[in-house]
């Protein structure tokens, strides 16, 4: 985020990356009290800049996608900032094909949409081989750009919300490749002290390097097994100037073993070559 960039105001609730209209906003409904003051960004480091700042409070990203799988740049800016995460949420993704007033399907022939969005909707592009998918930086930005430069050949994947914020209009409903589409999103602050959850469902998220030598992922793993620490997800992103050597991000799942939890983490800790906790927060559930 340039140093020179000027805000509207001085702080804001939560920053988010879209315009307005976006998924990454409406997750931001679920995790945050009514009526938040809200920040669209540009790109996803804007929002970890804007909370690193002291911009925003909070910052809104999503992290893996039902059909897309992760969305990479996430984790790699959550090992690249000291923040905190401290909520989840999950929604679901329904996306349509949004088009100018009085444009046709069968004059379209660019999409614009986030390429994770672009991702869910493959099969899409498979059956209407005259449309050319076209990365952008947002899904509701895409509709605003269609909007702005007024060409009927050209569409946005997005959701019915984008469309009526920017007037365009749904021209196909539903075009990504499954219904069960939901994307996890993350509620990220400034560095907090953690404390137990008030509720027996959670997830505390860890990431980790160990040495690059055979059985040391499994050594990894073994404590939450015999801790009995359920690991829902365990993801691996390369360590920038280390080839083929990579950080472990898991996410461990919670109900009433805190303790054995905190033991087997500390198990990692004592034979990883560095080991951070990311947050833990309150296991959400789909909408």
């Amino acid at each position: 985020m340039p140093d020179n960039l000027v805000y509207e105001r001085q702080t804001y609730d939560a920053a988010f990356q879209g315009s307005h209209g976006a998924f990454s906003e409406d997750a931001a409904g679920l995790l945050l009290p009514p009526n938040p003051e809200l920040l669209p960004c540009a790109r996803l480091e804007d929002v970890f800049e804007a909370v690193h700042r002291g911009v925003a409070r909070y910052g809104v990203i999503p992290v893996e996608n039902t059909l897309a799988g992760s969305v990479h740049q996430s984790y790699d800016l959550m090992s690249e900032y000291d923040l905190t995460i401290v909520g989840e949420a999950i929604s679901r993704i329904d996306h349509g094909l949004i088009g100018l007033p009085g444009s046709s399907l069968e004059n379209i022939r660019r999409a614009l949409s986030h390429p994770v969005a672009l991702a869910q909707c493959e099969m899409f592009f498979r059956r209407n081989s005259s449309i050319e998918p076209v990365s952008v930086y947002d899904t509701a930005g895409a509709v605003q750009a269609i909007l702005k430069n007024g060409d009927p050949a050209s569409a946005a994947i997005a959701s019915r919300r984008a469309a009526e914020v920017w007037g365009g209009v749904v021209l196909l409903e539903s075009v990504q490749d499954h219904p069960e589409n939901y994307t996890r999103f993350l509620l990220i602050s400034k560095p907090m002290e953690m404390v137990r959850p008030q509720t027996v469902n959670y997830k505390r998220t860890i990431v980790f390097r160990i040495a690059n030598e055979p059985g040391a992922l499994c050594r990894a793993l073994q404590p939450f097994m015999m801790h009995g620490v359920d690991v829902a997800r365990i993801e691996s992103r390369p360590v920038k100037g280390s080839p083929f050597e990579y950080l472990f991000y898991l996410d461990l799942v919670g109900t009433s073993d805190y303790d054995q939890m905190y033991q087997a983490v500390e198990e990692l800790r004592s034979q990883a070559l560095s080991l951070r906790v990311l947050g833990m927060y309150p296991r959400a559930t789909q909408t």
